[in-house]
């Protein structure tokens, strides 16, 4: 199953979103629907709420007075955090039901308006923000809500920035524009990204990359892309083989600053061994990273010292709308140092980096016509195995070591 965090701040037009999304098939969890119903009368969250606030937050006819209680609530974040305690707890255990009970090929949507607030995005395959300035909002809270100006500067200072929330999102819907436009966005990102990812997942396929190599110009948001994908993983790798995370490091040219690169975020996960690689292959597939067959280890074996263990486990990604080699090693095997000590050397000499891209542009450009980046990555195994004496004594001289991770 696909898991969908959607979020967005109060009148982004969030609510239209879920709506559309539930239209073209998807499982909605609505965490406000389920919010009301967890604080029914006779309801333990209720029961929390009248010992937290009081009886006078009940209506005549003991149900929950909203409106009375937003008023305690909003612009004091202690009494907030007190009521988001008592709540959301309740919210997830429900909304963990309904996920239980969906179909293994349904795409879940969980509307989630404080998603970013209470840190649950790396919960989800993918997060999915409904974006509008901020002077957009306020005006349809005064027009469409009655909100006095103070009123809605009070609800949008209770909820994360506009910044936090982009930053989080794996998916940006733009509702600065017409219902229309908004609806044409979600039927795109359904049609092209959500139903393939949600197929690839269910037969633990990778998404395709057709085409030769593409470089691009470095981009900022590559390292922010590559610490959500980490957190995901943790998240996903926590529960039942945290013992086997030895460690989760972004390397490869993404993770270089300045350095050209394909649009490819490259990860290593250290485990103990490979019997240890192979038992996190299911989990790993079911986060989003399905096993690729047939690659086994990082170099060809006649370059290999014989007595040295290159070995690995490969993975990509299942989603089609981000590219990512989670390359799964042998915690202080030569291959999973070699990708350390090279992301490191290069990021302290700019000559290094500077060969490597030259190379790079190159070979991108003998290979932009191939049907795959495999001819480009064979060409460039050579200067690799040229490059690791000069790399060796840049370790030597900086006094530069690989992590150490706890036995």
């Amino acid at each position: 199953m696909l898991k969908i965090g959607l979020t967005g701040g109060i009148a982004s037009g969030k609510s239209v979103v879920a709506s559309r999304l539930a239209g073209l098939g998807a499982v909605l969890v609505d965490a406000d629907a389920l919010a009301r119903e967890v604080v029914e009368p006779g309801t333990p969250g209720l029961a929390g709420v009248v010992e937290a606030f009081g009886s006078d937050m009940l209506d005549g006819n003991g149900r929950l007075d909203r409106a009375k209680l937003g008023s305690v609530v909003f612009g004091d974040p202690s009494r907030l955090a007190v009521l988001n305690g008592i709540i959301h707890p309740l919210v997830r255990e429900a909304a963990a039901g309904i996920m239980a009970s969906s179909a293994d090929g349904a795409v879940v949507v969980q509307d989630i308006p404080l998603l970013v607030e209470t840190g649950q995005g790396s919960n989800f395959h993918l997060v999915l923000v409904v974006d509008a300035p901020d002077d957009v909002r306020t005006r349809r809270m005064l027009e469409r809500r009655g909100m006095t100006a103070d009123q809605a500067k009070s609800r949008m200072a209770a909820q994360a920035s506009r910044e936090d929330r982009l930053a989080a999102a794996d998916a940006v819907l733009d509702n600065s524009g017409t219902l229309e436009q908004l609806g044409e966005q979600v039927d795109r990102l359904w049609a092209n990204r959500l139903v393939p990812f949600a197929r690839n997942l269910e037969a633990a396929s990778v998404a395709a990359r057709p085409g030769g190599p593409e470089l691009h110009p470095p981009r900022p948001e590559w390292p922010q892309h590559a610490d959500r994908l980490v957190d995901r993983l943790r998240a996903a790798l926590r529960e039942r083989h945290g013992d086997a995370v030895l460690g989760l490091d972004h390397i490869g040219s993404t993770s270089v600053p300045g350095l050209d690169a394909k649009d490819v975020i490259d990860l290593q996960l250290g485990v103990p061994d490979l019997a240890a690689a192979d038992a996190l292959a299911p989990v790993l597939a079911a986060a989003g990273f399905p096993r690729v067959a047939g690659i086994t280890s990082d170099v060809p074996k006649a370059s290999r010292p014989a007595a040295e263990d290159w070995g690995k486990r490969f993975h990509a990604n299942a989603d089609p709308g981000r590219a990512v080699n989670l390359h799964v090693r042998a915690a202080g095997s030569p291959g999973w140092r070699f990708a350390l000590c090279f992301r490191d050397w290069l990021k302290a000499e700019p000559a290094a980096a500077g060969d490597y891209l030259a190379l790079k542009r190159r070979l991108a450009e003998l290979h932009a016509a191939d049907a795959s980046t495999a001819g480009y990555a064979a060409d460039k195994e050579a200067w690799f195995a040229a490059a690791e004496d000069p790399m060796e004594r840049w370790a030597r001289s900086s006094g530069w070591a690989p992590p150490s991770y706890p036995s």
